[in-house]
């Protein structure tokens, strides 16, 4: 289950897996220290700047996210947000390329950084008096970037085979790719973050001139500082760094962009995917509503009970009754992410177990959902998701990489970071009939999309080395 904070696809730079883990914490481990409220500044060019003090270490996390993903793309451009997350790490005129990952190496920090469907952003974690070395380096490179025809020569390459490796040479990730592709008739989400390779094969190094144009002004984006910082001289040293940097005049806030709306879908859609693979796999999409007004919306976080209801534990009933009792899946699964700029959707997967297909699979996983919209949900069940959320949300609490990334997200995709609380009280008040009515409501074929793997034989073949550059 996805409790209502990070949605990233696989197309950014490696990150360290313990940033990602998703472990759950006793309560009592939770520190007050990170309950600080935060503080929120606007510079006269429009950037945002959330602070928030977390003392209990050191270290600063510093991160700028643009309110530019995926979704802005165009027919032909695809994946141009991603490759140019690439290029900004290829220099200005005052940090030579290479230079701004080493400077922060040097100074005992790491960076990193990251492109979604909805957002890009930039990090640094590092000693809190390294604070203005982080600021001067990404200030620097949101107006000040060199773009040259040999240096994107090179990263295109870097970008199509991490490609290649990621999505193309691993059979779940085409299967993934191709049920949003046809779940998603017109809206942006059909297209891939790290792009189309045909697009990528044509991509100039103007397209990503004009998307860093376009895009990377300070009123388009927010500066979220959390760690062992005084917000009032974080505000100052903003000021210091980000100040002098001109707005973009044509630059439109969220609300006012031009609405996406997808078409209702009119009927199940189904396809098959043929790639060398071992095992079989079915993946099912659902169309399902985002979270847009965090105190009057109700369905989202029913919705993301409903996934912690089939798949939130190891008593979770997907687990429990596909895999453990009827061994019909070695693996079944559900998911659902609330917060985007666009629409959601609700996933169910399950790979089959010796002797079983994707049918049988495809028809336990049916039968699971007809049962809950026909007995419902007890109140044991939701109790034991409910704890989960509150631990999930403990946990995301007690980093101040989470922290950071929480505010940094809900501010990208048009919420505010005071939703937070708001978000748990509301999962915390879902009922059982709310449960089951969301899911009689979006669980049905004419919301649903069906994408199943048919593997195919495996090449016997020595791994492909993997380019000096794809971490960027």
């Amino acid at each position: 289950m996805t409790y209502p904070c990070f949605r990233f696809l696989p197309a950014c730079r490696f990150l360290p897996a313990s940033l990602w883990a998703a472990f759950i914490i006793p309560i009592s481990l939770f520190s007050p220290a990170a309950l600080a409220s935060a503080h929120e500044f606007i510079l006269g060019n429009g950037l945002k700047l959330i602070v928030k003090e977390d003392h209990r270490s050191p270290v600063v996390i510093s991160q700028i996210w643009y309110k530019a993903g995926s979704i802005d793309e165009v027919n032909g451009r695809t994946g141009v947000a991603h490759v140019l997350e690439h290029m900004m790490f290829k220099g200005t005129k005052k940090v030579p390329g290479g230079e701004f990952s080493r400077l922060i190496a040097a100074a005992g920090g790491r960076e990193n950084a990251f492109t979604g469907q909805d957002y890009t952003a930039y990090f640094q974690q590092l000693h809190k008096s390294r604070l203005p070395l982080a600021m001067e380096l990404e200030s620097d490179r949101m107006r000040n970037l060199v773009l040259t025809e040999e240096e994107f020569s090179k990263e295109i390459k870097v970008v199509m085979e991490e490609r290649r490796l990621r999505t193309d040479d691993q059979a779940r990730s085409l299967v993934h790719e191709t049920l949003m592709a046809t779940s998603y008739q017109s809206h942006p989400y059909r297209h891939p973050v790290i792009g189309w390779m045909n697009d990528l094969q044509n991509m100039t190094v103007e397209d990503a001139r004009q998307w860093y144009e376009r895009w990377y002004a300070p009123n388009n984006a927010v500066l979220v500082v959390v760690g062992d910082v005084v917000p009032r001289q974080v505000f100052d040293l903003a000021r210091k760094y980000y100040g002098q940097i001109k707005k973009a005049k044509s630059m439109l806030p969220l609300d006012q962009r031009k609405p996406q709306i997808e078409p209702q879908q009119l009927g199940i859609k189904r396809l098959t995917v043929k790639a060398p693979a071992q095992l079989p796999y079915v993946a099912m999409a659902y169309h399902a509503p985002s979270l847009r007004k965090p105190e009057k919306d109700w369905e989202p976080y029913a919705l993301e009970m409903l996934a912690g209801v089939l798949d939130g534990n190891e008593s979770a009933r997907l687990n429990k009754v596909l895999v453990r009792e009827q061994r019909v899946a070695s693996t079944a699964g559900a998911s659902y992410d609330s917060t985007a700029r666009g629409p959601a959707a609700f996933y169910l997967d399950g790979t089959p177990s010796e002797g079983k297909t994707v049918v049988d699979v495809e028809a336990a996983l049916r039968a699971e959902i007809e049962k809950l919209v026909r007995e419902g949900v007890t109140e044991e069940e939701l109790a034991r998701v409910k704890a989960q959320v509150v631990a999930g949300h403990v946990f995301q609490l007690d980093s101040m990489f989470f922290q950071a990334m929480q505010i940094g997200q809900l501010e990208s995709i048009g919420l505010s970071y005071r939703d937070v609380d708001v978000i748990l009280r509301k999962l915390q008040a879902v009922t059982p009939e709310q449960v089951r009515d969301v899911a009689k409501k979006y669980l049905k074929d004419d919301n649903l999309t069906i994408a199943v793997l048919d593997p195919q034989p495996l090449e016997q073949k020595a791994p492909a080395a993997v380019p000096a550059g794809l971490r960027h």
